[in-house]
């Protein structure tokens, strides 16, 4: 059983050496355990830290990506490592490094898919009122949007077994933490969560310049992946809305009309059917939406199907015959 830890990386020649420094080197169960850095365009000393320091492999992203991108990167790299169980973690050492064990472990008993851990938002310090408030209740959209029991969905420390990382896709260069809750809850993956700790900040988060930039990022991200699973129930929520408001205003016409007996009201009449004819459009919209969703599961699966034979025709990339026999690091450009 291969274990390898992944962790996006961008400038953090200051925060790394901790934590590579917590990482275990031994878990029950466990045969390897083995460290890939994937360096997302980092102007400093990312790369010399993570040589330094012990790491394993190192995936050069060339220019800066992002972090949706730079787990995309790092999980294929995985993959084609042989690796049994991929562990995302932050390179800013926001994660015990020893509650990894803990985070495998419901995969090691067959338990889970995908396990995350989850972190009592309540108890971190340098979290401000605000900003605990927006990571619970951006976890409550998600929870209700996935069908989980995700409590903090935006937690990083995660560990998926072979099966639930070939079938991860990321479409967003943004993030991946919200965006694969969704999909497991589309895949019916079996997504376990387990409490982890949290260390000190050492520092701030680069993932968006505040609160409100963040808010505004992931609430499109969770609008369009929930779009792209579940099209058509979002097409005829909001085509429905409009022709029955349409509809309404049509009575209130003829109610007007032959009741009341009153001339005019004719922007009422005129409104309904603007209304109602938009309303009908986009629920047509939404059914072709669904085929067109129907078409992407397809070829979704057809892709896991392929990497899979992929990945077992080639366990070994011409990656791994650049790993010298005393274990050193290597670095591979991916544009």
């Amino acid at each position: 059983m291969k274990l390898i830890i992944q962790i996006p990386c961008f400038n953090e020649e200051m925060t790394l050496p901790a934590t590579l420094g917590r990482l275990p080197l031994k878990i029950a169960g466990i045969d390897e355990i083995e460290v890939l850095i994937i360096n997302d365009g980092s102007t400093d000393e990312t790369t010399a830290k993570a040589r330094e320091y012990g790491a394993d492999y190192i995936l050069e992203l060339g220019e800066h990506q992002g972090l949706g991108t730079a787990f995309r990167a790092g999980l294929d790299q995985c993959l084609r490592q042989g690796a049994d169980i991929i562990v995302n973690t932050d390179g800013d050492n926001q994660y015990y490094g020893e509650d990894i064990e803990a985070l495998v472990r419901p995969i090691l008993e067959g338990r889970a898919d995908l396990v995350i851990g989850t972190r009592d938002i309540d108890s971190i310090q340098h979290f401000s009122p605000v900003k605990k408030w927006l990571q619970k209740s951006g976890s409550w959209v998600v929870r209700k949007v996935a069908r989980s029991s995700v409590e903090d969905t935006t937690s990083g420390f995660r560990a998926f077994n072979r099966e639930s990382a070939l079938r991860t896709i990321v479409y967003s260069g943004f993030s991946y933490t919200l965006e694969t809750v969704i999909q497991a809850g589309s895949s019916h993956l079996r997504v376990v969560t387990v409490p982890i700790r949290v260390n000190e900040k050492l520092r701030e988060s680069r993932l968006a310049n505040s609160s409100w930039q963040y808010l505004k990022r992931s609430t499109a991200t969770i609008l369009r992946i929930y779009a792209m699973y579940n099209p058509l129930r979002v097409f005829f929520c909001i085509g429905g809305f409009g022709f029955l408001l349409g509809f309404l205003l049509g009575l209130r016409y003829l109610y007007f009309y032959l009741a009341v007996a009153a001339g005019g009201h004719i922007q009422s009449l005129i409104l309904s059917a603007i209304l109602m004819i938009v309303g009908f459009q986009i629920m047509v919209i939404g059914l072709v939406a669904d085929l067109i969703s129907a078409n992407r599961r397809l070829s979704e699966d057809i892709l896991y199907r392929v990497r899979k034979l992929e990945l077992a025709k080639e366990p070994n990339s011409s990656v791994v015959s650049q790993k010298t026999a005393t274990k050193a690091s290597f670095v591979q450009s991916q544009r």
